[in-house]
């Protein structure tokens, strides 16, 4: 008898990421980072003279050293895209945490949720100006509480948006306290404070890493 013909297995597609919106169809989402054409041209640069010296130094040929700085310049986009999207986080979670200060000084002076957050906008924008993540978000909220939008829901939107746990965890704990009667002043205290161990805590962990990196990059170059 003659043998059926295996069915070929249909491919599976890669899945096309969809970017998520602010709930008034604004709004960054953080999960992506498309660079700039500075950006892009400053990674082509130093991918291309880290090429250059490279080829050069270890063929001392010219165009061996042309090539590698080609191949270079072409290979580095993905890593440079990668260091300059976790830059962009690290800073949105530091702004994060002085606006999580604003809001404590707000809410300690007896405002409002709505007054709090408006005034958080002018300070986010005096700190880091108005081109900034975090006062672009403060104003995305802003608008979005004139427009009769819920406070909880704008800020589980933003949280969803950034990608960052401590955002999330603010969000979900505002979300649940707002909704009860919970006493804000504290949560946002507490929240800060958090942020604030946290950051230090990482901040020591890299110091120590990058100690050991420089130890390590001395032996070898030695």
């Amino acid at each position: 008898m003659a043998r059926k013909p295996k069915e070929k297995k249909p491919k599976k597609q890669k899945e096309v990421y969809i970017p998520k919106q602010g709930l008034m169809g604004i709004g960054e989402d953080y999960h992506v980072y498309y660079m700039t054409r500075p950006e892009k041209l400053t990674g082509l640069l130093i991918g291309a003279a880290a090429g250059l010296v490279i080829g050069y130094v270890f063929f001392n040929n010219w165009i061996v050293a042309g090539l590698l700085a080609i191949f270079a310049a072409v290979k580095i986009r993905k890593p440079y895209q990668d260091y300059l999207h976790k830059k962009r986080l690290k800073s949105l979670l530091l702004q994060f945490k002085d606006l999580l200060e604003a809001l404590s000084a707000s809410y300690s002076a007896g405002m409002a949720t709505s007054k709090a957050f408006e005034n958080a906008q002018g300070e986010m924008i005096q700190l880091y100006g108005p081109e900034s993540d975090i006062a672009r978000e403060m104003q995305i909220i802003n608008v979005g509480l004139q427009h009769n939008l819920n406070i909880e829901d704008l800020l589980l939107n933003f949280a969803d948006r950034s990608g960052l746990d401590d955002v999330n965890s603010f969000a979900n704990v505002f979300d649940v306290c707002n909704r009860k009667g919970g006493n804000l002043q504290q949560i946002v205290g507490d929240t800060r404070k958090i942020i604030n161990d946290k950051i230090d805590m990482e901040m020591e962990i890299q110091t120590m890493v990058a100690a050991s990196k420089n130890e390590l990059n001395i032996m070898m170059v030695m």
